[in-house]
């Protein structure tokens, strides 16, 4: 691998073998990586989704999760990465003395365990623009998303959200506020440019925002029966509550660095 690649990328290193960069998560988490998403992963998601402790945290995934769902998922985003890998090659291309090049994506969101040989899926975070989910007025809101969508790559003013699950056996053990704050401090801020985040958490979902409060992030607002959740296993259908949390920089930069 070319030494102007690996200054590009930084701090990523990079996998030969599998021809991807990873992102490995400082101790006592080291033994945890990011990866972009590999077809391996459908199988997994499939039993990690249909997992009420996982699946209970949220909206979007479908219910149950079937192998053909997680199938077309995967080709999603890994179609997505594969139109990422080209621009990492044409920043390396640049060569080894060029100014680094700020990117309008986060190439690395596959949790994994890399002790072991086949690096098991663990999870998902996934850095994205906000789709403003606390807006009620849907004129509004589709023309705020429009506006924040329509703003180019890399631009201060972009409003992120994080989408973020981990497997039940892997709860309470830190592996996600330490993935959050690794992607956030030494890719989003850094090589993005982000400056403005606003993730959102359903009411009763203590540890998701526990991970955001532990980085900074400030509540910002609680909009109460807003997000539409169809019935699964024991769970009814119903309108949940949601709370919206946000960090903003400069100001708040020092809070998790």
């Amino acid at each position: 691998m070319s030494a102007a690649l690996l200054r590009q990328i930084h701090p990523l290193e990079w996998d030969a073998t599998r021809n991807e960069p990873f992102l490995r998560l400082p101790a006592p988490h080291s033994h945890i990586i990011l990866t972009p998403p590999r077809m391996s992963d459908a199988e997994q998601n499939v039993e990690a989704l249909n997992d009420p402790k996982v699946y209970n945290g949220l909206s979007s995934p479908p219910w149950p999760m079937t192998l053909e769902d997680a199938t077309w998922w995967s080709t999603k985003i890994v179609g997505e990465w594969n139109e990422q890998l080209p621009q990492l090659e044409e920043a390396a291309a640049r060569g080894e003395d060029a100014p680094l090049v700020t990117f309008g994506f986060c190439p690395v969101r596959a949790i994994r365990d890399s002790t072991k040989e086949d690096q098991p899926f663990l999870g998902d975070l996934q850095l994205g623009r906000t789709q403003f989910e606390w807006e009620a007025d849907e004129d509004e809101r589709k023309r705020i998303i429009d506006a924040n969508e329509a703003l180019p790559p890399c631009d201060p003013a972009i409003i992120y959200t994080i989408g973020d699950w981990l497997r039940s056996s892997h709860h309470g053990q830190g592996i996600m506020s330490a993935v959050a704050k690794a992607v956030i401090t030494q890719w989003a801020i850094p090589r993005m440019n982000a400056r403005h985040f606003r993730p959102t958490t359903f009411e009763a979902n203590a540890a998701s925002a526990k991970v955001f409060t532990k980085l900074g992030f400030k509540h910002w607002r609680f909009v109460p029966h807003i997000a539409p959740i169809k019935a699964r296993g024991e769970f009814p259908a119903e309108k949940r509550s949601i709370n919206v949390w946000e960090l903003k920089l400069d100001e708040e930069r020092k809070r998790v660095e």
